[in-house]
């Protein structure tokens, strides 16, 4: 298996099985998305023998010339063992990337396997309108979780859920202090990653929004992404943060979108059977790199938060089944910070702790109200238990989260 390798340290990763069972199983292209320096060109490289990107001179003269040069440059008509597997990097600066993209995949699709890989700009323009329907397949790509730094195979297509696996001390306070991405996680340095996060904000904030958004005042824009940075697990009042900002209810609406489209955090909605009123009500806002949340107790929610979302987009992506990530929170103010529904049914709850092991009252009352199967209050700072989370539905139950997350994507 290709690892991703920092200094004299190497780590698997489960991008490289879910990438390489798509290109023994699948003739459509794979969409590799997710935030900047997540690993996505540096995995996608290592399961490929030939590479293309926008940013090299010599390559966009051969992506310029069309599907008949990219053949002939990656040895799509030469008689191999195997097809030849390309990856087409930041493809998406090209205007006409996806009138490219169709053409090469409906005359070469039988000669050449074909990774497309980009940044949270690929999303963006993806949605603009989709004429590359039933030619590819997406898959959103995340920092590393304990579950992925502890087994980082597919899981299985029956029991999605993994057992348990002890996560060494050091790996798991690694993750803690330096987050998932990979660059800081695996330097553990913490000068280096105080810099590495610096540097990949502002690129964020002044070269990614600067240059494919049409927002003019990026000095303000700044101050928004800032206010946001201090305020990772909390439920996010539109008004309120435009009043803190100086700017209208629509910019601090759009701007949260933005930041929310290019990675730089995610917001979680409240869940209700009827979607017309989660989208009424104020969602919980999350940054995607927990090393840079400051409060304890913050940061703990922002990692669970972080694995969670991770769980249902890959379980989605692989086809495991319709995976949602909500928060629950009625008119009596009872709350539990997050319900992963399963095919439109509530799974399970999730209420974070980062040491009061006393249970949730609340997890109680959402778990009998919504029959979800599963309630857990994980404790982060909590000795690992060699036990399986979901060997049988049960009440609201205290687990470690070295346990549960372990047991996730």
């Amino acid at each position: 298996m290709e690892r991703i390798l920092v200094g004299m340290r190497a780590q698997p990763r489960i991008y490289d099985a879910i990438l390489a069972d798509h290109l023994g199983h699948r003739r459509q292209m794979a969409f590799v998305t997710g935030p900047r320096q997540v690993g996505k060109t540096t995995t996608c490289r290592a399961l490929s023998n030939a590479y293309l990107s926008w940013d090299d001179g010599d390559h966009r003269r051969v992506l310029l010339a069309g599907p008949a040069a990219i053949a002939e440059r990656v040895g799509a008509r030469r008689l191999e063992a195997r097809l030849p597997t390309v990856v087409l990097d930041e493809l998406h600066k090209y205007r006409r990337w996806k009138s490219l993209l169709k053409g090469l995949f409906d005359t070469y699709a039988d000669e050449m396997r074909l990774l497309v890989t980009g940044s949270s700009r690929l999303d963006v323009f993806k949605r603009g309108g989709d004429s590359l329907m039933g030619r590819y397949l997406p898959y959103r790509m995340h920092p590393f979780s304990v579950a992925e730094v502890t087994d980082p195979t597919l899981p299985g297509t029956r029991a999605i859920v993994r057992p348990p696996r002890r996560i060494p001390d050091a790996e798991l306070e690694a993750l803690l202090e330096h987050g998932g991405f990979p660059e800081p996680f695996l330097a553990r340095d913490p000068r280096f990653t105080r810099r590495w996060g610096v540097l990949r904000r502002e690129q964020l904030i002044r070269g990614d929004l600067r240059d494919l958004t049409r927002i003019v005042d990026v000095a303000q824009l700044d101050t928004f992404a800032r206010v946001l940075e201090e305020r990772s697990a909390t439920q996010i009042v539109v008004a309120n943060l435009a009043r803190d900002v100086a700017i209208s209810v629509d910019t601090a609406r759009r701007w949260l979108d933005v930041l929310c489209a290019f990675h730089l955090g995610f917001v979680v909605r409240p869940w209700f059977r009827n979607v017309t009123r989660s989208l009424r009500k104020e969602p919980k806002w999350y940054l995607r790199d927990w090393s840079a949340v400051a409060d304890r107790g913050a940061r703990a929610e922002t990692f669970v938060a972080c694995h969670l979302l991770k769980a249902v987009e890959g379980w989605t992506d692989l086809g495991l089944g319709d995976f949602q990530l909500g928060y629950l929170r009625d008119k009596e103010k009872r709350e539990v910070d997050f319900v992963v529904v399963r095919d439109r049914k509530p799974w399970f709850l999730v209420e974070v702790k980062h040491r009061d092991g006393t249970p949730s009252r609340s997890l109680d009352h959402f778990q009998a109200e919504l029959g979800a199967p599963f309630a857990f209050q994980v404790i982060v700072d909590a000795p690992y238990v060699d036990a399986d989370c979901f060997e049988r539905p049960r009440g609201p139950t205290v687990v470690p989260a070295r346990t549960f997350l372990s047991q996730l994507l």
